[in-house]
């Protein structure tokens, strides 16, 4: 079979899921509705762009992001490979330039022989091969067939989006560059301290401004990792304190530890950008303006972008969704991305990439196994079909997501990261081995490369194709 597989959607799930087979020989149609159809939170045409936050989270390779990422490099990840070429200094993070890195992406797309990039919306599900990876917008059309073929409503929850400023317009006298701890070069962000009393009337300014209201009928659902600070504020006088305003790991040029911290983290090269880290909002855009500009060395800032908040729309992937991420009710559509009930860019290219993968292993004639759940990319899929259907909400990688550590001696917090992603590296090693009787043959180099070294795209030799 060489009929092209259709994968909707051009966020990062589908553009990873379409490189992926492509890179293993099988044809794809790639479809994206942008620009001829936008969203609430997208501003361009390209594939790939984001809309939140530019980081790809922790890069250390004792984090669970951070073994993910190496897990998807030792594919041959198009995601990763474009968020190192387009990174900008970001402490531990892997942050992006956000247009240079959806330039890439939609690049490396375009010119794909194998890809063919269809510029408008599809509204059916289709009848063979596809992948539905349209993101946490989808489509109201596209939302009523799946809701048509599963049964019941989607599940949702309510995402935020955080504000960037202009660079030219902060007051750097007032601001600090560190990174916590030192991490990174030291110096990849700028801070904003503020004393006791500039915190508490901050806080209060916080509590005090108008909100853009939820519909009525709707349940007022945030994902606890990406909470509005207004929703902060309200759980009490110091949670933004020990949320996004901390002030650990950080000192003042002085030598001073503040009371409380904004860290703003620049956008692009050229830092002409910065966005406030945590600081997603739904406040009207007037009252964003003048509580923002609260903030010493923001009185006179410019904003780029204020924050909003938008509906994310995902299924109850427990009840309809096989380790493959197959839908059981069509076992030949397969569902990648926010979609999934995964939380953030990473993970959602990681499904992505986990689909191309079994598919395009499908499609060479090879039977694989799923991946084993003690890796990141195989635990992301345990969250997602072994959760309880009743509670299930999305979650970002985490080490909570593995299976516990074998055996009865008791680890500290370090050992016990360096046990799992030691057994992650030797499960995936041991799955490589497996796949058609050690005939195929992947590097798994990615596991063990140092970030900081040159991005180079890992070579991999390809599972099939």
């Amino acid at each position: 079979m060489n009929d092209p597989v259709e994968v909707i959607g051009g966020g990062l799930a589908g553009c990873e899921c379409a490189w992926q087979l492509a890179e293993r020989g099988v044809p794809v149609r790639l479809w994206e509705m942008r620009p001829k159809r936008t969203t609430p939170a997208h501003k361009t045409g390209d594939l790939a762009e984001l809309v939140c936050s530019n980081s790809l989270r922790s890069d250390d390779p004792e984090h669970a992001a951070g073994l993910l990422k190496r897990e998807m490099e030792a594919f041959g990840s198009l995601i990763i490979r474009s968020a190192r070429h387009a990174a900008v200094p970001a402490g531990s993070a892997l942050a992006v330039d956000r247009d240079r890195f959806a330039r890439s992406v939609t690049k490396s797309l375009e010119i794909h022989p194998l890809i063919r990039l269809e510029r408008r919306e599809k509204t059916r599900l289709p009848v063979g091969d596809a992948v539905i990876a349209t993101g946490p917008l989808t489509s109201p059309e596209m939302s009523r067939a799946l809701t048509e073929l599963l049964g019941g409503e989607h599940l949702y929850f309510y995402d935020s989006i955080a504000p960037i400023v202009d660079a030219e317009d902060l007051d750097l006298a007032k601001l600090f560059r560190a990174s916590r701890y030192d991490k990174g070069d030291g110096d990849d962000y700028l801070n904003a301290p503020l004393d006791r009393d500039q915190y508490l009337a901050f806080h209060r300014a916080v509590l005090d401004a108008e909100v853009t209201p939820l519909h009525d009928f709707e349940q007022t659902l945030f994902f606890e990792g990406c909470l509005p600070i207004e929703e902060l504020a309200r759980r009490g006088v110091d949670t933004l304190r020990f949320g996004p305003m901390k002030p650990v790991g950080l000192r003042t040029p002085d030598g001073q530890r503040p009371y409380a911290v904004v860290q703003l983290r620049q956008e692009d090269l050229a830092r002409s950008r910065y966005n406030l880290v945590g600081f997603q909002s739904r406040m009207k855009w007037g009252e964003q303006k003048r509580v923002l500009r609260m903030i010493p060395g923001l009185e006179q800032a410019r904003f780029a972008r204020l924050g909003q908040v938008h509906r994310n729309t995902f299924i109850n992937s427990p009840v309809h969704l096989n380790r493959f991420y197959r839908l059981k009710a069509r076992p030949r559509i397969r569902l990648a991305g926010q979609i999934t009930g995964v939380e953030g860019y990473l993970e959602s290219a990681a499904t992505g990439l986990l689909v191309g993968l079994y598919l395009g292993l499908e499609r060479s004639g090879v039977s694989a196994p799923a991946l084993p759940i003690t890796t990141a990319l195989g635990a992301l899929a345990r969250h997602l079909t072994e959760s309880s259907s009743k509670r299930f909400q999305p979650a970002n990688i985490n080490f909570g997501l593995f299976p516990e550590l074998e055996g009865g001696r008791k680890l500290n917090r370090g050992e016990r990261k360096e046990a799992l992603v030691e057994r992650a590296r030797r499960a995936l090693v041991a799955w490589r081995d497996e796949l058609a009787h050690g005939e195929e043959r992947l590097s798994l180099d990615g596991l063990e490369r140092d970030p900081t070294e040159p991005s180079d795209l890992i070579e991999v030799v390809q599972c099939a194709g």
